[in-house]
């Protein structure tokens, strides 16, 4: 599979994604304004709680092009985010108190500066959580210890495993896929993450296959930790449900399997206000791999920047700015506002 950017598909221009969310359906429904509904919410002004998420994504390069992913990412990409950017990003966390840094991707590993970048961070004291794919370990050597590495630093690990049973995930991610993520798991178990007592946090990400919101994440969660420890004696802290934005890959396919329409039927009508108050946005800033500033890793992919005309990039940091702003939004915040809500650290309501 080849990323929309190498195929030179339409839906690579974050424009084109936007037209097809703002337009009416085929049916010639026009879905409310999601502006509209905050509104009714009574969360107009829509703004941060306070930002103590810093999410920096280190690029677009992944050793995976999985059918769902909202950033396009892929092995062709070449987008990456530089040292000098980094030492941006350092010099705007050191003059905060902004507490956890979160670094993902694409493969945020596939970096070339990834490692000294959490060394970095991490004599800053910050906590560090890594949003890895898991295949990435066992991808090429130099990957191998990567366990070890997270260990040393102490670095909270997040893993995409969409499913528990190997045809639903090499569905979406690929042949192998499941079989490697399993190795990788049990590898970063044998250094003690999700063990009783070790203080090494290993969370996996569920997200559905289909056109169809997640289910309850509690009863995701212990089934899934029932099914791989007796399968394959793995062990994990917690399971964040996620809904698939309609952007990207995931706003193809939707289109291509005459499912979008549906999809955001769905998503209108489950909008949830208290999901709206709680969403990510809310309490973390993005950093793109360009140094550019977002509300979330959703708008990063939209090209949809913060609202503040003076503090869009990271060499312009001002944290009380940045907090004070007005969240950018448009008709995909339905995506993280439906039924128990979404986002990067799963339900929110």
């Amino acid at each position: 599979m080849k990323t929309l950017k190498r195929q030179e598909h339409s839906l690579a221009d974050s424009f084109i994604q936007l037209q097809v969310l703002n337009q009416a359906t085929q049916q010639g429904t026009q879905f409310p304004a999601f502006a509209q509904k905050l509104k009714q919410s009574g969360l107009v002004p829509y703004q941060p709680t306070g930002i103590t998420i810093f999410q920096m994504n280190l690029g677009k390069m992944c050793n995976q092009v999985c059918k769902h992913c909202h950033v396009d990412a892929g092995p062709d990409r070449r987008e990456i985010m530089t040292r000098a950017t980094m030492e941006e990003c350092l010099t705007a966390l050191a003059g905060s108190d902004i507490p956890l840094v979160d670094l993902t991707g694409g493969a945020p590993e596939m970096n070339p500066d990834f490692r000294w970048l959490v060394e970095q961070l991490t004599l800053l004291g910050k906590k560090v959580m890594v949003r890895c794919n898991l295949t990435i370990i066992l991808a090429n050597k130099k990957y191998h210890d990567l366990p070890e590495f997270y260990k040393e630093h102490q670095v909270h690990v997040v893993s995409s495993l969409p499913y528990f049973t190997a045809a639903r995930t090499n569905a979406q991610r690929g042949d192998g896929v499941f079989e490697d993520s399993i190795k990788a798991l049990q590898m970063l178990n044998t250094v003690g993450y999700g063990q009783v007592g070790s203080g090494l946090e290993i969370d996996l990400v569920y997200n559905p296959s289909g056109a169809f919101l997640p289910g309850n994440q509690l009863a995701l969660q212990n089934e899934f930790k029932k099914k791989l420890k007796a399968a394959y004696n793995i062990a994990f802290n917690n399971l964040f449900a996620i809904t698939n934005l309609p952007i990207s890959r995931f706003l193809d396919y939707l289109i291509e399997s005459n499912n979008y329409d549906g999809y955001m039927e769905k998503l209108v009508n489950a909008y949830n206000p208290t999901a709206a108050a709680n969403t990510m946005c809310r309490n973390t800033l993005s950093i793109g791999w360009d140094g550019y500033l977002y509300d979330c890793d959703f708008n990063q992919m939209l090209d949809l920047k913060v609202s503040t005309p003076g503090a869009q990039h990271i060499s312009q940091f001002d944290l009380e700015e940045l907090n004070n702003r007005s969240i950018v939004v448009n008709q995909h915040c339905y995506g993280c506002t439906a039924g128990a809500g979404s986002s990067c650290g799963g339900a929110t309501a």
